[in-house]
């Protein structure tokens, strides 16, 4: 029996939630499975992963195929990386400790630089909003001063009539005595 870790789809339409789960490769997609190792949001920013490491990593070595999607959600997580090092104690290139102390300074790191990642992007939201702003401000003002303009325009067009209707004086009188 070939057996594959997969994703299982929940949610609603255009709001999708998944199951990352065990299941017989001949199952259907959302149908029977083994075991449910945890979940993932893709919806969140960055996207949310819950995974039973210790039971991926049983998995895994028992030989559970994982599907790219999910292959690349443990490498996210780290368990992928964290079989890699049980493999290297399982030879005895190195301890237990040395191991679980790799895996503590990766993950570390990571942490450290999804937590940049995060900053930077509220930093450049926070500068999208600001030139967002400026830019409808400086549309306002604009907007402000061709009202402005026609405003003065048509109170000069309004003046203008009522200075011609004033009588002519006599030189400007057109000659119509002979």
């Amino acid at each position: 029996m070939a057996v594959k870790i997969r994703l299982q789809r929940h949610g609603k339409k255009n709001q999708p939630f998944y199951h990352i789960v065990i299941a017989d490769a001949r199952a259907a997609r959302d149908g029977k499975f083994i075991e449910k190792l945890g979940t993932y949001n893709p919806l969140t920013s960055p996207a949310t992963v819950d995974v039973d490491c210790d039971r991926a990593c049983y998995w895994l070595k028992n030989g559970a195929q994982p599907t790219d999607t999910v292959r690349s959600l443990f490498r996210y997580k780290g368990i992928l990386y964290k079989r890699h090092l049980q493999i290297g104690v399982e030879k005895g290139a190195f301890t237990e400790e040395v191991a679980q102390k790799r895996f503590d300074e990766w993950f570390e790191n990571k942490s450290k630089k999804i937590e940049s990642e995060k900053s930077k992007k509220e930093v450049s939201e926070k500068e999208a909003r600001k030139q967002l702003l400026k830019a409808e401000a400086d549309v306002n003002a604009k907007r402000a001063e061709a009202i402005a303009k026609k405003k003065a325009q048509a109170e000069a067009d309004a003046a203008k009539p009522a200075e011609e209707e004033q009588p002519q004086t006599e030189a400007e009188a057109p000659a119509t005595e002979e």
